[in-house]
C-alpha cells in the first residue's frame, strides 16, 4: 500500500517570494504547463520531508479571491474544489498589513492554513519587529517567520505542514464580522447554501460571495473545473504535458 500524498498549496500576493520558496521546496521535482482551460501558467512539484511525500502547487499571485481576473479564479476553484491538505499564504514581512487581506480571505475559505512571513530579512534591516506568536494567536492559525531566499525558517515551516497534514494542529481561524446588514443577509443565505452545498463547501463563504453577485462562482459551481491528471511524471493540462 503507498503512503499518502498530501497536497500543499502556495497562496501569496504578487512579488512577497512565493516562488522562491516554491523552487526552495522542489527543487528540480517540478512540472510546469497551463491550469484547465486557462492561458494561466501551472507549477507544481514534490518535496518529502520526514517521510512524507507532498504535492506542492504554485497558485498564481494574486491580491484578493474575488474573480475579478483568470488568476484570482485559478486560485479560488483549487482551494474550493481540490481542497488541499495544507494552504500556506505567504506574506511580505515589510507590509504584512497589505498582504493579509488576502489571508484573512483565505480563512474564510479553509481552516488548514499557515501563515509564512517572508522576507524577514529585510524586514530586519528596516527594523520591523513582528510578533509572530501574538499574531498567531490573533489570527488563529499557525505563523512561521521565513527567509525563502537565504533557506531561513525552512525546516520550522515543513514541521508546522507535517503536523497539519497529519491532524497534529487544530486551527481557530479568525471570522470577520461584517456589518449587520450583510451579516442578516449571509444568515438568510445559510440554510439554503447548506441545503444545496452540503458540507463539501464553506457555507458562510459562497453566502457571502452570492451577496456580492459572483457570477463566476455561480458557474464554477455548476460547472466545476476538470481536476489535474498526473500523467507518469508530468499533469496534463490542457492536454499538454511539460516538465522541468
Amino acid at each position: 500500500m503507498m503512503d499518502k500524498t498530501y497536497t500543499v498549496a502556495l497562496m501569496g500576493n504578487p512579488n512577497t517570494g512565493k516562488s522562491t520558496l516554491f523552487n526552495v521546496l522542489t527543487g528540480l521535482r517540478q512540472h510546469t504547463g497551463n491550469w484547465p482551460g486557462k492561458t494561466v501558467t501551472h507549477a507544481e512539484g514534490e518535496c518529502r520531508h520526514r517521510g512524507t511525500l507532498y504535492r506542492i502547487v504554485d497558485l498564481p499571485g494574486t491580491y484578493s479571491l474575488y474573480s475579478n481576473s483568470a488568476d484570482e479564479e485559478v486560485a479560488r476553484d483549487f482551494l474550493l474544489f481540490q481542497r488541499p491538505d495544507v494552504t500556506i499564504v505567504v506574506v511580505d514581512a515589510t507590509a504584512l498589513e497589505r498582504n493579509l487581506n488576502l489571508a484573512l480571505q483565505v480563512l474564510e475559505m479553509t481552516d488548514r492554513v499557515i501563515i509564512a512571513i517572508n522576507l524577514m530579512d529585510e524586514a530586519k534591516k528596516k527594523g520591523i519587529h513582528i510578533n509572530t506568536k501574538k499574531l498567531a494567536a490573533k489570527l488563529g492559525v499557525p505563523v512561521v517567520p521565513i527567509s525563502a531566499r537565504n533557506r531561513e525558517g525552512i525546516d520550522a515551516l515543513l514541521d508546522t505542514v507535517d503536523a497539519m497534514a497529519h491532524g497534529r494542529i487544530n486551527t481557530n481561524p479568525l471570522s470577520i464580522r461584517y456589518s449587520p446588514e450583510i451579516e442578516r443577509g449571509i444568515a438568510k443565505l445559510l440554510p439554503l447554501v447548506k441545503d444545496v452545498m452540503g458540507d463539501t463547501y464553506p457555507a458562510r463563504w459562497i453566502a457571502l460571495r452570492l451577496l456580492d453577485g459572483d457570477t463566476s462562482l455561480l458557474q464554477a459551481l455548476k460547472q466545476p473545473p476538470q481536476p489535474l491528471i498526473k500523467e507518469g511524471n508530468a499533469y496534463a493540462c490542457c492536454g499538454s504535458v511539460k516538465s522541468v
